[in-house]
């Protein structure tokens, strides 16, 4: 792959360490960085709905959704870029993008963790409302796309951030870019 043009996707749950990996990444790489996430919840602000309520929302409306991975396909076949979304990996892979995708796994428990120690609140309200979370994004990539998150095939590297400190997991992925 042509290193100047060269598209990375980083995807994850949410609290797994994509946003931390994908900005240390876009550094070392000198490459552009983008957050699908925080283009989401700008779109949920617009709309002045909770991220909870616009979830719920884009279940019955594609045309969100659909709107978005229009974007992330028009930035990804661009190139120079690390795209961090949850289904960025899954757009480069059914558009037929040349990128390395990278999937990142981490124990609930330590997603919630992070989650509350970046965003605060209360352990039981944080997992739940992650879990909601999940599940919609779960159905609507289901229904709109047939895509199950649970299928990690399409990826080049799936790692689990669980136990790892962000610098090991960018060296990982430095690594196999190399090889």
């Amino acid at each position: 792959m042509d290193k100047k043009k060269r598209t990375i996707t980083i995807s994850g749950l949410p609290g797994s360490g994509t946003t931390t990996i994908a900005k240390i990444l876009a550094e070392k790489l000198n490459m552009e960085y983008i957050n699908v996430g925080k283009l989401f919840r700008e779109m949920a602000e617009e709309q002045k709905l909770s991220l909870n309520l616009f979830e719920k929302y884009c279940e019955e409306n594609p045309e969100v959704d659909i709107e978005l991975d229009k974007k992330q396909e028009e930035i990804m076949r661009k190139g120079n870029v690390i795209m961090e979304g949850r289904l960025s990996g899954w757009i480069a892979h059914l558009k037929r993008i040349p990128a390395f995708k990278i999937w990142l796994d981490c124990d609930e428990e330590e997603r919630i963790r992070r989650i509350i120690e970046r965003e605060g609140g209360e352990f039981h309200d944080k997992r739940k409302e992650t879990k909601e979370r999940v599940e919609s994004e779960k159905r609507r990539y289901k229904k709109f796309y047939g895509i199950d998150l649970e299928d990690k095939t399409i990826y080049d590297m799936v790692i689990d951030t669980t136990n790892i400190k962000p610098e090991e997991i960018v060296k990982k992925i430095l690594h196999k870019l190399n090889q």
